[in-house]
């Protein structure tokens, strides 16, 4: 749209200027060769710097994620070369009925995980948010497990919830009157114990987050509220809750893919077991790869991980990545 001194120009003017413009537009459409000179004489320190971090990802990152591609193709256990075999090994996973629990168990894993882990920390950033006496005291104390050593954490939690009566969870409801429970031994027991284990670790970082999409949210729109009568769960639900979304896509999506990736809880307690209940796809990838050295094999249970992976964080993208605006 022209400007109202643009309008006033005779026509004779205006369309003298717009020539000039074109051709000064023509003189600014330099060759190729001449354009990647200039680019370069402005940015050269920029791209000097960036280099090795690009040679990095392309070695470390871009290289085995496509070779790891054309190993699913291939059949090698490590000693000798590889043996194209075309799609034996997709073939051989759509028949792997293991492969498919594994998958199972790890979805299974996320529910237990995903909603208790986001739900503690909200609630958690909401009690240090609130004003309460030593905020930093309790910050330090909820993240404290974050920063703990995880084989420590687990080593903890094994003596929890030992399936004997020394152990402490055990210890505790027998004043209730409760039997002793296996928890990690028991097959119905023992992946929520993990998730347990996962929320306690994960829950100070998701703390965190919400502290921060807590302390972005202006206070006017609270003042406003308690002027009108809301009630705390009011400006809770109708206030906080709404404008905390894109934290809620954030930690979804951290979580969810964290959740996918659960080993290190597996390996130091159960081992995949009791009766493969525990064995999740990144374990079951873990012992096709380094035990029983099936690398082709496991390449491809790791694409069907990236696969998963990607159309739910695409799902999470469409219904709360949406932009959120308040008035």
């Amino acid at each position: 749209m022209e400007s109202p001194n643009k309008r006033k120009l005779p026509l004779k003017e205006r369309i003298k200027r717009k020539k000039d413009r074109i051709q000064h537009s023509k003189k600014t459409n330099l060759p190729l060769k001449q354009r990647i000179k200039r680019q370069w004489d402005r940015n050269a320190i920029v791209y000097i710097f960036l280099t090795p971090a690009l040679i990095h990802f392309l070695i470390f990152q871009v290289y085995p994620f496509a070779y790891s591609f054309v190993l699913t193709f291939m059949d090698w256990k490590i000693i000798g070369d590889p043996v194209f075999v075309g799609l034996k090994n997709w073939k051989t996973f759509l028949g792997d009925d293991l492969a498919w629990r594994a998958i199972w168990n790890t979805v299974l894993f996320s529910i237990y995980y995903i909603v208790p882990t986001m739900t503690l920390g909200l609630i958690l950033a909401l009690i240090i948010n609130s004003g309460v006496k030593a905020a930093g005291v309790f910050k330090g104390i909820f993240f404290l497990p974050v920063v703990t050593s995880f084989v420590i954490i687990a080593g903890i939690w094994g003596w929890l919830f030992r399936g004997t009566g020394s152990g402490m969870v055990n210890y505790l409801l027998s004043f209730f009157g409760v039997e002793p429970q296996l928890f990690l031994a028991d097959s119905s027991q023992a992946l929520m114990v993990l998730a347990g284990l996962s929320v306690f670790k994960v829950a100070g970082s998701t703390m965190i987050y919400y502290f921060a999409g807590l302390q972005s949210i202006p206070k006017q729109l609270y003042e406003a509220a308690r002027i009108d009568g809301a009630s705390r769960f009011k400006i809770f639900w109708r206030i906080t809750f709404p404008l905390l979304k894109p934290i809620h896509f954030y930690v979804a999506i951290i979580t969810t893919i964290g959740s996918f990736q659960i080993f290190d809880s597996t390996f130091l307690l159960t081992g995949g077991g009791p009766n493969y209940s525990t064995t999740t796809i990144v374990y079951y990838l873990y012992e096709q790869g380094f035990t029983g050295l099936n690398l082709s094999y496991a390449a491809v249970l790791s694409y069907i991980l990236f696969f998963i992976i990607l159309v739910i964080s695409l799902i999470q993208r469409k219904y709360l990545g949406k932009e959120t605006t308040h008035f």
